[in-house]
């Protein structure tokens, strides 16, 4: 399947997807918050409703700050001890809670990686950076799949147990991980499972057995629609390749272990699970509580909201999809909040009146479970030489200024970190040193005090204001003091 839209250059830009159908070229693979703060005299509660579909339907906080508690589907399910609420304990601690770094807030992530990486001797390139990544106070990066792939990128996986890849060696990869841990920056996994390349044919004739490799699964463990003998699929295919049936107990299982095997003995910390849409929530659930990741992330990717070419201001129903993916995971598991990006690359184009939905809160995920919600302008399908919805590369630093500043878990991609230049680079740094000194993170207020066509500005956390357009805006009170600014974007703090 592939989306209709129009290309960016055409008014109203549109999502441009890549198609599902197997091709002579490799695979462009499609990339795609109720959460716990600390103990305070206010709570409000998350208000979870069913409709007639079933589906969830989440109302926010009458007014900021938000604070929130687990609701019942998964209240059960997240260990929460007093070093959750603690705000003395150290991050090393929390973590031996599933969720406690969710809950603490405070992840800025980096995506170590691109559509080309794997061109370019990437587990060594990537180990002379960590003193750089580290220091610019990421606390996690992102880094492309480490496994056996029938693709150089690595989104068309095989033998999940090896982990030489296009990107390096085992060798290689294993001192990446130490260089990482060494300075206390978190590595993540990208978990490709939705799919998985078949070694001798089965079933119909198709490559739909896994014999001679690790996790020798027959056809039952491919989905009926894709060529197997199991199930049908929980979620969307795959088109093209055999699509794994994660309703069978000994696929789960074979899963839960090799996920043990990347976080206890490879060393891997986080996940971010790749094409999320394509299985059940409830088995992210499950994967993380038989793993126990110390993050994890999906993506959930799907169309916005369009009349014709043009964007629509309710993005709703967008956001509402991922927020029901969130809790379908129990809340254990964040997810890239898309329907930001879509409203935000559309507002820097002098359109700033999006980025206030009509209870004047954020419009995105972000502004209905900012714990959940992680924020990112581009990844490796959206931006890199696949650009299928790229940010305008003009107006990068005004998206880098939002995310940087605003509630929600933000993400920076690599392209604009490391090949950008210089002054990209260290202008980024500077938002991130604002963000860790004023102690902003996922939970923290906002009042959006202007969202014009050419101006919007926002007070975060009673502490740090903001501005971006080229609207003529800065706070009142001679308390403020400029922390950093350039190209249409200014911040402030107390």
């Amino acid at each position: 399947m592939t989306v209709n839209i129009p290309s960016e250059n055409q008014k109203g830009e549109s999502e441009k997807r890549p198609s599902f159908c197997k091709t002579s070229n490799l695979f462009s693979i499609l990339c795609t918050c109720s959460g716990i703060n600390q103990l305070s005299a206010f709570l409000y509660i998350y208000i979870s409703a069913r409709d007639a579909r079933g589906t969830s339907t989440l109302r926010s906080p009458p007014q900021e700050p938000e604070f929130w508690i687990f609701p019942p589907s998964y209240r059960s399910s997240v260990k929460v001890s007093a070093t959750t609420f603690d705000p003395g304990i150290g991050e090393s601690n929390q973590e031996t809670d599933v969720g406690a770094v969710i809950c603490n807030g405070r992840e800025i992530l980096l995506q170590a990686f691109n559509w080309e990486s794997h061109k370019h001797d990437w587990w060594r390139n990537l180990e002379n950076k960590v003193p750089d990544i580290a220091k610019s106070g990421f606390t996690s990066a992102w880094l492309p799949p480490a496994t056996h792939s029938f693709s150089p990128e690595g989104y068309l996986p095989q033998n999940l147990y090896s982990l030489n890849s296009s990107y390096g060696s085992e060798q290689q990869l294993k001192a990446l991980l130490q260089k990482m841990k060494l300075y206390n920056v978190r590595v993540m996994a990208d978990i490709v499972i939705n799919h998985r390349i078949g070694t001798t044919t089965g079933h119909g004739g198709m490559y739909n057995r896994y014999d001679g490799i690790p996790l020798s699964w027959d056809e039952r463990a491919v989905t009926c629609c894709t060529g197997g003998l199991g199930n049908r699929s929980t979620g969307d295919n795959f088109n093209g390749v055999p699509n794994i049936d994660h309703s069978q107990h000994f696929v789960r299982k074979d899963i839960i272990g090799w996920l043990k095997w990347l976080r206890n003995t490879v060393g891997f910390q986080d996940f971010r699970f790749d094409f999320a849409r394509g299985y059940s929530a409830q088995y992210v659930k499950e994967y993380n509580e038989g793993a126990k990741p110390v993050f994890s992330v999906g993506e959930y990717w799907d169309s916005c909201s369009y009349n014709g070419h043009h964007l629509d201001y309710n993005q709703d129903g967008h956001r509402q999809r991922i927020i029901s993916w969130i809790d379908g995971t129990g809340g254990l598991s964040t997810a890239f909040d898309f329907t930001t990006k879509g409203i935000l690359q559309q507002a820097v184009k002098g359109e700033f009146w999006r980025l206030r939905d009509p209870q004047g809160k954020p419009p995105g995920v972000m502004g209905w479970w900012p714990s959940r919600a992680v924020t990112f302008l581009d990844n490796h399908d959206t931006g890199s030489t696949q650009a299928h919805w790229p940010f305008p590369s003009h107006h990068i630093m005004e998206g880098y200024a939002y995310i940087l500043t605003h509630p929600g878990n933000p993400t920076v991609f690599y392209d604009h970190f490391y090949d950008w230049g210089s002054s990209i680079h260290d202008e980024i740094v500077k938002l991130i040193d604002v963000r860790k000194r004023q102690d902003l993170n996922s939970r923290s207020s906002i009042r959006i005090l202007e969202a014009q066509a050419n101006l919007y500005a926002a007070m975060i956390g009673e502490k740090v204001c903001m501005k971006i357009g080229d609207g003529s805006w800065c706070p009142t009170g001679r308390e403020w003091t400029l922390a950093t600014c350039g190209h249409r974007y200014a911040v402030w703090h107390k």
